[in-house]
């Protein structure tokens, strides 16, 4: 079984890391299974891109096809251009694509057209919000792809509300948290850990990069200093995505509370997201491992593609008006969170799942159907 696995953008490395370690175990028991790695270059900054490679332990990519930049559409097409030539000339049984970037939808359309079969890891999740280009990626590689591995029951109902056969549905778990237990261990202290005399549970950790809090600066500001007006004398440290940083540096914002710092490599950011006292993001990744390490989460979206962080885990879907962040910030201030659990089969375990249901269906079935076809 030859499987070509597809990389773009940051959270996809952590996706695809625990996949590549458990077809190297398949390997070593004698399995037969290649894959080969590409690197879409949607993401080509280096911290978040090449250090994700290096911390994870993930090889370098067999190829990289250099589309980064440009607009959703020139990235698009890019990426499609240069991934139909990867395919012809290094055709695999199987494509996999992870998550919800651009790299998956358009690594997705490219193998379909070629009448490859294409894997979907983190499949069915809905945010309910088309205005997000991830939920187009999303809606879209669902409704061409071949099989859907799935991280909650809920992910499943979507898929089959939308017509999917349940026998292409496989809840596996989440190939993130593979990734988190698998370096729990290694998590390394970063260097402002030390600089600002840090401690454990004294600091909120915060990260923006969504166009609804970012893109406009006077409601970047504005959201800022409700977080720093109402986290008393506590540090908040910011790691800086490159779109918030353009704004922040036109708007020159600063205040002595808030700790403004580059963005960071997986074992250092993950350092400060087991330590702090809470995490105020927009993002949806992080929900996830701040609720299996039992860390207060506050999500500035209005609705979430991840709703078990919420239903079941530690995050709180607060919204993108900054004033209902007050009321979240006063119960951590008096040491109140609700309890939270983990979600089914978020155990570490996925990428394994993965891999046997990936040689069920392309290595035994195809051999019974030589059989078969045979007799």
């Amino acid at each position: 079984m030859k499987i070509t696995i597809v990389a773009g953008a940051r959270p996809n490395f952590m996706k695809v890391a625990p996949i590549i370690k458990a077809i190297k175990q398949a390997q070593e028991k004698g399995k037969d299974i290649e894959y080969r790695l590409v690197h879409t270059g949607q993401h080509y900054d280096k911290k978040m891109s090449a250090d994700f490679f290096e911390q994870l332990c993930i090889p370098e990519p067999d190829v990289n096809l250099g589309a980064g930049g440009g607009s959703q559409g020139e990235q698009t097409a890019a990426i499609m251009i240069k991934f139909e030539k990867e395919l012809q000339e290094n055709k695999p049984d199987v494509v996999l694509v992870v998550g919800d970037v651009t790299s998956t939808l358009a690594c997705t359309i490219t193998a379909k057209k070629l009448c490859i079969d294409v894997v979907h890891v983190e499949a069915g999740i809905r945010s309910g919000d088309r205005t997000m280009p991830e939920e187009i990626n999303r809606i879209v590689t669902d409704a061409i792809c071949d099989h859907f591995f799935t991280t909650s029951e809920i992910a499943n109902q979507h898929l089959r509300e939308s017509g999917i056969q349940r026998n292409k549905i496989h809840f596996v778990g989440n190939t993130m948290i593979d990734t988190l237990f698998q370096n729990l261990t290694r998590i390394k202290q970063p260097d402002i850990w030390a600089q600002y005399q840090l401690s454990k549970g004294h600091y909120f950790l915060i990260t923006l990069h969504r166009p609804a809090n970012v893109d406009d600066a006077g409601n970047l500001e504005n959201l800022l200093d409700v977080i720093l007006e109402n986290t008393n004398d506590l540090p908040v440290i910011f790691p800086v995505h490159p779109r918030t940083k353009k704004i922040l540096d036109v708007i020159q914002y600063s205040n002595p509370k808030l700790i403004q710092v580059d963005p960071m490599g997986y074992l250092e950011f993950i350092y400060l997201v087991k330590n702090a006292k809470a995490v105020i993001t927009d993002s949806g990744g992080i929900t996830e491992e701040t609720t299996v390490l039992n860390i207060p989460c506050l999500t500035l979206r209005n609705s979430t593609e991840r709703p078990e962080t919420v239903t079941i885990g530690t995050n709180e879907l607060v919204g993108t008006d900054p004033l209902n962040l007050i009321p979240y910030l006063n119960q951590l201030q008096h040491g109140k969170w609700k309890d939270s659990g983990i979600p089914p089969l978020w155990n570490g375990k996925t990428a394994n799942r993965i891999v046997a249901k990936l040689f069920e269906l392309y290595v035994i079935k195809d051999s019974k159907n030589k059989i078969a076809s045979e007799n």
